[in-house]
């Protein structure tokens, strides 16, 4: 009785140091996009990249942005190990100012929360700045 005993308890504790847990890897190709600078009413859309680097498949739960202007959209269906999915973001471009967002992605990942950065500045050049009125008064002088 004991040797069975002894033989199971081999066993098991064999069995639990070859057993692996699996996990899902996400990996951006990219954390960050810079607009640049770019005009007032132009695409704002831009794609971010990743692939599940893990051995279990990766599914994304939620991505949320710090700012009503950004709209998220991502790969809804579980993405398969060595698969590529993407998240794409979508910013206002009728709003003129410097972009600094932040996108948030929550995933069954190894690493659970990714932050990703958005970033450039929106212009209408259809719109002289102060600086360019006060240098053509100065010409014309």
């Amino acid at each position: 009785m004991k040797k069975i005993i002894t033989i199971l308890f081999i066993g098991l504790v064999s069995f639990s140091i070859n057993a692996q847990e699996k996990t899902a890897k996400i990996e951006f190709k990219s954390d960050t996009i810079d607009y640049g600078t770019i005009e007032k009413g132009s695409n704002g859309l831009r794609v971010f990249e990743f692939t599940n680097t893990g051995d279990a498949p990766l599914i994304i739960s939620r991505v949320t942005s710090s700012c009503g202007c950004t709209v998220p959209t991502w790969t809804r269906e579980a993405i398969l190990p060595g698969k590529k999915g993407e998240v794409q973001v979508k910013y206002d471009t009728n709003r003129v100012n410097p972009i600094r967002k932040t996108i948030t992605v929550i995933s069954n990942a190894e690493t659970p929360t990714v932050a990703l950065k958005i970033k450039g500045e929106v212009i209408d050049s259809s719109k002289e700045s102060i600086l360019e009125k006060k240098d053509k008064s100065l010409v014309e002088q």
